[in-house]
């Protein structure tokens, strides 16, 4: 949003900005043209560990090819689609409305401490994702080991913005897998 202020600034309104990227995402169906140009991104819905209320967060993801047996390509790798680019948030490459699994960065925009939604979903793992107009029940679990390293290559591939996230942090920014239960 070309009106909003720099993340971790005095001032800068994550929540307001996230509803209002909500509203257009919900009102276009993921198409955001005012709020994030270009992006593509889901709406993951969690339940508030401590409220219990529902909690709506604009990610940007990866999707995973499915195979001909159903399986994801390469037991779970990042597939990449015509002309080799990566698969997902935007750029060309794996339809997410065909992939059984999404990948969202719990970055927190470089911050020390994990965010509120993936704390959420440690604590109740049952989320929903919003794909476009689509609503989709679907299970979280935080990759480790080799899958983490490679699911990791994969976003940041697709989403160099994140690049040097993971540098200037002493946690791991958990990489995190929704298995969407269609």
């Amino acid at each position: 949003m070309a009106d909003t202020q720099v993340p971790r600034t005095p001032g800068f309104d994550l929540k307001a900005v996230n509803q209002t990227v909500i509203a257009e995402y919900r009102a276009t169906g993921g198409v955001l043209e005012k709020t994030l140009p270009g992006s593509r991104l889901v709406l993951l819905t969690t339940i508030g560990r401590h409220s219990g209320k529902e909690h709506v967060t604009p990610l940007g993801y990866v999707a995973e090819a499915p195979t001909p047996d159903g399986s994801t390509a390469g037991e779970g790798s990042s597939s990449t689609g015509e002309g080799d680019q990566p698969a997902a948030a935007g750029g060309s490459g794996v339809d997410a409305r065909r992939s059984d699994r999404l990948v969202v960065f719990a970055s927190n925009m470089a911050s020390s401490r994990h965010p509120d939604w993936y704390l959420n979903l440690t604590a109740n793992p049952k989320v929903v994702v919003e794909l476009g107009h689509e609503r989709v029940d679907a299970e979280a679990t935080t990759a480790t080991a080799d899958e983490r390293v490679r699911l990791y290559a994969a976003l940041v591939e697709t989403m160099p913005g994140i690049r040097g996230h993971q540098d200037q942090v002493d946690r791991e920014i958990p990489v995190v897998v929704l298995a969407l239960l269609r």
